[in-house]
């Protein structure tokens, strides 16, 4: 599972010319989920993006969590980041999950962000979303399951 995090200062999603969603400061998270996925993964991946510190604080340093700067998510699925991009220049979507795999990892995954005190917004699972954010910093990170499985060891 993966998940691009955006800290933004606003984002919207707008679906059929209509804005469903919206927020201010917080992040931007477009999920990403992959073949073989588990709850175990959203969960693991909720968890460490609602505590990430990406928020500048004392001495300008990225130190605050989302929590601390009274933040927002607006969280949206995104099967391109399962994307291969080794062979060719079209890229193979071959690893991402189908929708009936994802779709409950990705409710999953904004449950755990909803055990937190933090405002949660979504997008539609599989519509044609139009998003419109401002990227503040430019801050953007990439978190990944396998990765963080890893770091666990």
């Amino acid at each position: 599972m993966r998940a691009l995090i955006q800290r933004v200062s606003q984002a919207s999603v707008t679906v059929d010319g209509k804005v469903i969603s919206q927020i201010g400061k917080g992040y931007l998270i477009l999920l990403g989920i992959l073949k073989g996925d588990t709850e175990a993964d959203a969960a693991l991946l909720a968890n460490k993006a609602a505590k990430l510190r990406i928020f500048t604080g004392a001495e300008d340093k990225m130190n605050l969590s989302l929590q601390e700067v009274d933040g927002s998510i607006l969280a949206v699925s995104n099967f391109t980041l399962a994307a291969n991009c080794r062979r060719g220049n079209r890229p193979d979507f071959s690893d991402a999950a189908g929708s009936q795999e994802a779709e409950p990892l990705y409710r999953a995954f904004l449950n755990t962000l909803r055990n937190y005190p933090l405002t949660v917004e979504t997008g539609i699972f599989g519509a044609d979303m139009k998003l419109t954010l401002v990227n503040d910093g430019p801050v953007t990170v990439m978190l990944d399951t396998d990765d963080l499985k890893q770091s666990r060891r």
